[in-house]
């Protein structure tokens, strides 16, 4: 072929990318930031380009990429190569958030570039050949469908397991079925991190009485991957977990006999289909897409419509197995949050999409909270207060009228914020003209049992050690400590220590570079980071 492609994150996945587009003759390049991870490849793939940043490899002449980095890194590496005006194949999810979602689709469709997302088991020629024989009315009325995916598996600590695994099975009931559920039914547990599960099971109930469920769980004992289909003429069963990969028709269900249901046990036969590797059948279907501006299979709207459901099936998981109906396309839907029973929400408050509030917390009136924060146990969130998006606040935390947080602060366990300076509970103020302003930029990090005096700013990606005190402003990138705090040295952005030489910075962890000026550090330009680590 003489397209030529780049794998961005050469990790888990990803080296399987590698391998299969240099079967291929279109592997062209590799980004990573994992400089043992490059030298094999190097070694290994002598003739392929290898980048360090993603920005380098955009300068090549690419025809288009695939992004096999972790979910949360999805979104801003896929906006970039879109940007640039190059096509992309991202691993599933597509984005770990459903607006992101959507705002991919939409830009892919804006500059007419073909975007697919990794569901990888539409490529299958074993689901394929399912399709075919249920058209064909092989096994009569679709009535029911399962699907188990199993295995004492790496477990995630940014997503669950819905978000993990479930992803294939919805794509896969989409292909088969057509039609988006009716109905969304999801339980489960989270038994090895907190609020992260670990097992669910999701009921699927869609329009002419087809029911489908997803069993989905990294700790099992052994592995299964088992899809069944039942129809009123027979069933069909495929596990594509066993050595042999075969596609079963069974001839069996039940008739209705003079008014009574009789059994029909029939023969089982093995259905003969082509057994390609699905990646090379995906990543050659990629391939010969990239300059049509769009992918009929596995494209943008097919991402999309599977992070639909599975945001139904989240918010279902999180509300105890609560229905989610079809209304996602409303707009009270893209506000979906979730909020613990022991906890109060006041009137007038704004919560985004995805923002999770736990135990004994209190939003009091006129918050803006935006989406994707968390609010550990105990939070307390004063009037007028405004939250923004992606910000953790951990358990006994108080944020007082006055504060403002802006995108990806960080709030330590039991750190304080004050909005006056010299409180009396004599002479009593009240009201915002006796509150001073306190704000933390984005990407700040407050550690536990810390206090920020009020009337300061904290500096963007700063970092205020524990049980530190601030009294004055904080710079962009500061370290903080002590009490009163002062200034200890210089963070990255991505939460490493830097070092200063004759006045520059590189970070050993994501190859940020920084510049001190004039008292002030400021990065110089974007770098690695932005590729996204290993798989």
């Amino acid at each position: 072929m003489d397209k030529k492609i780049c794998v961005v994150g050469v990790g888990r996945w990803g080296k399987n990318h590698v391998r299969t587009l240099a079967d291929l003759g279109a592997l062209a390049g590799i980004v990573d930031t994992n400089t043992d991870s490059i030298k094999w490849f190097k070694e290994k793939y002598p003739g392929v380009q290898t980048f360090a940043s993603l920005d380098e490899a955009l300068q090549a002449p690419i025809d288009g990429f695939t992004v096999a980095t972790p979910g949360e890194t999805h979104f801003a590496i896929a906006k970039k190569i879109l940007q640039a005006g190059k096509p992309a194949l991202v691993e599933k999810p597509l984005t770990l958030e459903l607006s992101q979602s959507r705002e991919l689709r939409d830009l892919a469709k804006s500059k007419n570039l073909t975007l697919m997302v990794g569901h990888v088991m539409l490529f299958h020629p074993a689901i394929r050949k399912i399709r075919e024989l249920i058209k064909s009315g092989k096994i009569g009325k679709l009535q029911y469908l399962y699907s188990n995916r199993l295995n004492l598996g790496t477990v995630r600590t940014e997503e669950n397991i819905l978000l993990s695994l479930a992803p294939h099975d919805i794509s896969i009931f989409q292909y088969i079925i057509g039609d988006e559920p009716l109905e969304v039914i999801s339980q489960g547990g989270a038994f090895v991190q907190p609020h992260i599960h670990d097992s669910t099971l999701t009921i699927l109930k869609y329009p002419n009485n087809v029911v489908a469920h997803i069993f989905v769980s990294w700790l099992h004992p052994f592995k299964e991957q088992r899809l069944v289909v039942i129809g009123s003429k027979g069933m069909l069963s495929f596990e594509d977990s066993t050595k042999e990969k075969n596609i079963l028709f069974y001839e069996k269900g039940v008739d209705w006999v003079n008014g009574e249901p009789v059994s029909r046990d029939g023969t089982t036969d093995i259905i003969p289909y082509d057994k390609e590797m699905p990646l090379t059948e995906e990543m050659r279907y990629f391939i010969n897409n990239l300059d049509s501006g769009s992918a009929e299979i596995a494209g943008p709207d097919s991402a999309v419509e599977t992070m639909e459901i599975l945001a139904r099936a989240s918010k279902s998981l999180l509300h105890s197995g609560e229905r989610s109906l079809n209304n996602v396309s409303s707009p009270a839907a893209s506000r979906e949050f979730f909020v613990h029973p022991t906890s109060i929400i006041d009137n007038d408050v704004a919560i985004g999409s995805g923002t999770k509030i736990w135990h004994f917390s209190h939003i009091q009136p006129n918050v803006s909270i935006g989406s994707n924060c968390s609010l550990g146990q105990n939070v307390n969130v004063g009037n007028n207060v405004k939250i923004g998006n992606h910000v953790k606040i951990q358990n006994n935390v108080s944020i007082y009228e006055g504060v403002e947080l802006e995108d990806y602060v960080f709030c330590g366990p039991s750190m304080v914020f004050t909005n006056i300076l010299n409180p009396r509970s004599k002479y009593p103020q009240r009201g915002a003209k006796f509150y001073k302003r306190t704000l933390v930029r984005e990407g700040a990090s407050i550690g536990a049992n810390a206090t920020i005096v009020c009337g300061t700013t904290i500096g963007r990606h700063a970092f205020i050690a524990a049980g530190a005190v601030i009294t004055k402003d904080v710079p962009d990138y500061a370290l903080m400590a002590g009490v009163p705090a002062k200034q200890k040295g210089w963070m990255c952005e991505c939460g490493e220590s830097l070092s200063l030489n004759s006045d520059n910075a590189k970070c050993s962890k994501c190859s940020r570079n920084y510049l001190l000026k004039n008292g002030a550090l400021e990065e110089k330009s974007p770098s690695a980071h932005e590729s996204g680590k290993a798989a």
